[in-house]
C-alpha cells in the first residue's frame, strides 16, 4: 500500500486504540509485522497548552520505522499549532480523528461530532495540511445517528480538503462497536474517491482479513480490537501475503507482554505501568482454562513486580 509519497511493506495497519495502542504495545505489533502503527489520540489542545500527560503519549520505539500520530480537536487553528510541533512532527504520517463516538470528545464538537459539521473538517484538514507540510489521513465513521449514512459525501469532502488518504469504520456513532459493520459502504467510498481508502470494522482473523480486502477492494485493512491480546495477528497476515520476514519468528505471549512491560518502563512510572497493563494481560487471557482467576489476580496488583511475578507464573501453551 501507497499513502502519498510513503511505501508501506504490507497493507494490515494497526488501529489507533485509547488506552491500548501505547509504545510498547505498538512495539510488539511492528514485531509481528504490523507494515503501520498509530499512537492513541493526542489532544490537539493538550498538546498547545503544554500537558505533558498528552506528550507521554508521543513515546516512540526504533522498531517503528513507519508511524503515523493520531490527533483530535476541533478548532482548525489550534490544530494547526500542534501539528508544527517537534514531538508530533517527528510522525511520519498525521491522523485527524474524525471517528471517536466517546461522549466527553463528541460533546466538545470534536471525534465524530465532525461528520456533522463537514465544513469544519474540510477546514481542519486544509489547515493541518498546510502548516505541517506531512501526510495527513483521516479517519471516520460511516454516519453518526443510527440509519445515518454520509461516508460518501464526507469521504469526497476529505479528498477535496487534501486528505492522502482516509480510514472508514463501517458503523454509526450510535452504533458504537455494536452490530455489524457495513462493508457494503466501505466499497462505495472505495468507488467514489482516487486517495486510497483503509477498511475498518469486525477484521479479527486471517480469514476475515481476507473477506473484507475482497469485499471493499480497500487499499489496506485497519485492525483494532480483534489486535488486542493477539497481535500475531500481524503476522499470519504477512506469512500469507507479503512473506516478508518479521522480527519475531513464532509466538510467546508471554515474552510479548514482559517485552510490553520492559518497553514501557523506559517512558512511565511503575503506577502507570501496571495500571494499563491490567487490561492488555486480560485480553491476553481470553479463552484461556483457568483465566478468571488469574485475571482476579491480574486486576489486583499494586506494583509492576507483582504483575510480573504472575505473568512469570502463567502456562500459556
Amino acid at each position: 500500500m501507497k499513502i502519498a509519497n510513503i511505501s508501506l511493506k504490507g497493507d494490515a495497519v494497526l488501529a489507533p486504540l485509547a488506552g491500548f495502542t501505547d509504545v510498547g504495545f505498538r512495539d510488539i505489533a511492528v514485531r509481528y509485522g504490523a507494515s503501520l502503527t498509530y499512537t492513541e489520540m493526542i489532544s490537539c489542545k493538550g498538546m498547545v497548552y503544554g500537558s505533558e500527560k498528552t506528550k507521554e503519549l508521543l513515546a516512540t520505539t526504533n522498531n517503528e520505522k513507519l508511524k503515523a500520530v493520531q490527533v483530535f480537536g476541533c478548532d482548525p487553528t489550534i490544530m494547526a499549532k500542534a501539528c508544527v510541533m517537534p514531538e508530533i512532527q517527528k510522525f511520519d504520517i498525521i491522523d485527524i480523528n474524525m471517528g471517536c463516538p466517546v461522549p466527553k470528545i463528541v460533546g466538545n464538537g470534536e471525534g465524530s461530532a465532525l461528520l456533522n459539521t463537514p465544513k469544519l473538517a474540510e477546514q481542519i484538514v486544509k489547515e493541518v495540511k498546510k502548516a505541517s507540510g506531512k501526510v495527513v489521513t483521516v479517519k471516520f465513521r460511516k454516519g453518526f445517528k443510527k440509519g445515518d449514512n454520509v461516508a460518501v459525501d464526507f469521504a469526497k469532502t476529505m479528498q477535496d480538503a487534501g486528505a492522502d488518504a482516509i480510514t472508514i469504520h463501517g458503523r454509526t456513532r450510535e452504533d458504537y462497536y455494536n452490530g455489524k459493520a457495513d462493508w457494503d459502504t466501505i466499497a462505495e467510498v472505495v468507488r467514489a474517491v482516487q486517495i486510497p481508502v483503509i477498511a475498518n470494522g469486525d477484521v479479527v482473523d486471517l480469514q476475515s482479513y481476507f473477506d473484507i480486502k475482497k469485499h471493499t477492494n480497500a487499499s489496506g485493512v485497519m485492525i483494532a480490537r480483534g489486535a488486542l491480546g493477539n497481535p500475531q495477528i500481524f503476522k499470519e497476515i504477512v506469512n500469507y501475503t507479503t512473506k516478508i520476514a518479521t522480527i519475531f519468528d513464532k509466538v510467546d505471549k508471554k515474552r510479548d507482554i514482559l517485552m510490553q512491560i520492559e518497553t514501557l518502563k523506559g517512558f512511565y512510572s511503575d503506577r502507570y505501568i501496571y495500571s494499563n497493563m491490567k487490561k492488555q494481560v486480560c485480553f491476553y487471557l481470553k479463552g484461556m482454562a483457568g483465566a478468571k482467576g488469574i485475571k482476579d489476580a491480574v486486576c489486583h496488583v499494586q506494583s509492576v513486580t507483582e504483575l510480573v511475578d504472575i505473568i512469570n507464573k502463567i502456562n500459556f501453551d
